[in-house]
């Protein structure tokens, strides 16, 4: 290959992703060619709906249906995958790695599951794997951990890393909306899909979290091993709560080294109303991370989107075209760290975490409740930051107590709610988040 020839991309799918891409290149052709040193060309689309594909990149581009065989071609350089899903990208970015292809792909699920397998056969071929689109669309959280971040021994990683449920959560803040309508008004707007599944139960922030820890401490992915739980439960009762104490409850994705082991944990979390991430609202996305010399650093923007994301998957198109031609061992590691380096400790069992506790309660408004509780809460070594009573009872003589905890082992705290719930004076249902400072 000349100095001069183009590198030629095969596109895997003309979705929301992928037609977003093919515009910006479109668009900014010239511009990407003075980044990238070469003109940078789409050879072919693979997408199962031909006439689609059609509507969104013209006559000039060929569209095939089948992604798995086309990754063959002998003319193609660099794979782009932006199908979605384990099924057919697995099979098509495995091909196009035994291929001799290099990839690019936005695909979080498929690294998070399956990472470890893809990995390694793109180190045994020499090919590149860039997934920078994988993770909060155009904010290049995996760049900086990188590379920009590279001096240093990340201490922890915190993030709000999916768009739909931080807008529902936003919603229910604002508006005092219920859970149920703060997810219909996501879905008219586009926000939420008619399954919102993926997003509203932490799966979507557990997998982009999963990458992340992997890159940031040098591990591998280890998706089975985080803690997972969504936004479902969570009450406009919680938000007013939260407010009326100084917080803001936000679905986080926390992954931190301690000396017992690496926390790796999706879940709703209070955080501070005066940290600036307690302020991100709406569809966007923002990522802390504590590093031991820069301290801690913010990334926010927006973390999904047809063109946001394809401004990632194009900035990955680059960085491959400008490094295609240096050796293996001169490229930056896909996880960071040298293959040969990753560390094997383990990923901390959620009874082992340690954090503190907002609990709110519905209880009979008895003379003796609260010592009742705080005796509870003391007895499993549990101590009281905050209390918060809503006044006197209601017309059935119940009120809710709000408790804020020091920090405290999870087992610890499930011991003392098996008690708490037993109280004669605690009515059925109650609500744990978890207390994150993230000073």
């Amino acid at each position: 290959m000349t100095a001069m020839e183009a590198v030629k991309i095969g596109l895997l799918g003309i979705g929301t992703v992928g037609s977003g891409t093919f515009r910006v290149l479109e668009r900014n052709r010239e511009e990407i060619a003075r980044r990238a040193g070469r003109r940078i060309e789409i050879a072919w689309v693979a997408a199962r709906d031909v006439a689609k594909a059609r509507a969104v990149v013209g006559d000039a581009i060929p569209v095939v249906t089948d992604a798995v065989a086309a990754v063959a071609d002998p003319a193609i350089d660099i794979v782009v995958e932006v199908i979605g899903g384990t099924g057919v990208a697995k099979d098509a970015i495995l091909a196009a790695i035994a291929h001799g292809k290099h990839i690019v792909t936005a695909n979080k699920a498929l690294l998070a599951l399956h990472g470890g397998e893809i990995f390694a056969a793109a180190s045994a071929r020499g090919a590149m794997i860039a997934f920078e689109g994988a993770v909060s669309g155009c904010i290049p959280t995996i760049k900086v951990l990188r590379e920009g971040l590279a001096a240093n021994r990340i201490e922890w990683i915190a993030g709000i890393v999916n768009g739909t449920s931080n807008f529902i959560l936003s919603e229910m803040r604002a508006k005092g909306l219920p859970f149920a309508d703060a997810l219909s008004e996501a879905q008219v707007l586009g926000y939420a899909e008619a399954d919102p599944t993926f997003d509203v139960e932490g799966i979507d922030a557990a997998h982009k979290l999963t990458l992340l820890s992997a890159i940031g401490f040098g591990i591998p992915v280890q998706f089975d091993k985080a803690y997972v739980e969504g936004i479902t439960a969570l009450t406009d009762r919680d938000m007013t709560y939260a407010e009326k104490l100084g917080y803001r409850i936000k679905l986080l994705g926390i992954a931190r080294r301690t000396a017992r082991g690496i926390e790796l944990r999706v879940h709703p979390t209070l955080i501070p109303a005066s940290r600036l991430i307690a302020s991100v609202d709406g569809a966007m996305n923002a990522i802390l991370v504590k590093a031991d010399a820069a301290g801690v650093t913010l990334y926010y923007g927006a973390g999904a989107g047809s063109e946001p994301t394809a401004s990632a998957v194009l900035a990955d198109v680059i960085d491959v075209t400008r490094l295609m031609r240096a050796e293996p061992q001169e490229r930056v590691p896909y996880l960071a760290f040298q293959p040969d380096a990753l560390s094997d400790v383990g990923i901390l069992p959620m009874a082992e975490v340690e954090t503190s506790y907002y609990l709110r309660v519905r209880v009979r408004d008895d003379v003796g409740v609260l010592a009742d509780l705080a005796r509870t809460l003391a007895d499993a070594g549990i101590s009281i930051d905050a209390m918060l009573q809503q006044g006197p009872g209601d017309d059935r003589g119940e009120t809710d107590i709000v408790i804020l905890t020091h920090p405290t082992r999870e087992r610890s705290f499930d011991a003392a709610m098996e008690r708490i719930v037993a109280l004669p004076a605690v009515r059925p249902g109650y609500s744990r988040i978890r207390r994150e400072d993230l000073g």
